[in-house]
């Protein structure tokens, strides 16, 4: 698919009100934007600070995380590229504000490219969730995930995310140490007031 990056991370950031709180790092799906899943984080985790960079690569006009070459096909090299920039961003910018490692929230890109960061950069990382994953890559590395919480909700009628592709995710996590919650929703690609329920509850245990 035609794709070409933009230059910096746009993000937008909203500073936590509960010391007790860890900061989220809101990660939107392809179309999405810096502002996209700033409500669900309010809602989710009231209180927390909010960190929501836009992806750096365009597909068409749709803001994305990093190249696929068609739908459920990523470009693995750019994949590995763009997870590192982000990585070297969230580092730099979670110094500049004061922020101790956050739990991402990724919906579908994002979320791809939250399992990714765990999996090369996981020290940047206090945990994940993972709303509509896919694996992002065809052959995993290794990375050492003991302590991370990761939540990964799937759909059950979700026509892009295969089921046994996110059960390969959720075992990938698993063997690397991660305590890994997979959950299946009644429902598709979008979100549900199940995901938000599940999630505020994974949150509220952190």
């Amino acid at each position: 698919m035609d794709a070409v990056a933009t230059t910096s991370f746009i993000h937008a950031f909203e500073p936590g009100t509960d010391a007790n709180r860890t900061p989220l790092l809101l990660l939107h799906g392809t179309g999405g934007d810096e502002r996209d899943l700033l409500p669900l984080g309010r809602m989710v985790a009231p209180g927390a600070a909010l960190l929501s960079p836009r992806g750096q690569v365009l597909e068409g006009s749709m803001p994305r995380f990093f190249r696929r070459l068609s739908e459920g096909v990523f470009d693995e090299d750019d994949l590995r590229r763009r997870t590192h920039e982000l990585a070297d961003f969230i580092k730099d910018i979670s110094r500049q504000y004061g922020l101790a490692a956050p739990v991402a929230v990724g919906f579908s890109n994002g979320a791809n490219i939250a399992a990714s960061l765990l999996l090369l950069r996981p020290e940047v990382l206090a945990g994940a969730a993972l709303l509509r994953a896919m694996s992002p890559f065809a052959k995993p590395p290794r990375a050492d995930l003991t302590g991370k919480r990761v939540q990964l909700l799937s759909g059950a009628f979700d026509p892009i995310v295969p089921a046994d592709d996110a059960e390969r995710l959720a075992t990938t996590l698993a063997s690397n140490g991660a305590a890994v919650d997979h959950r299946t929703v009644p429902t598709g690609h979008g979100l549900s007031q199940a995901d938000i329920g599940l999630l505020k509850t994974w949150l509220d245990k952190a």
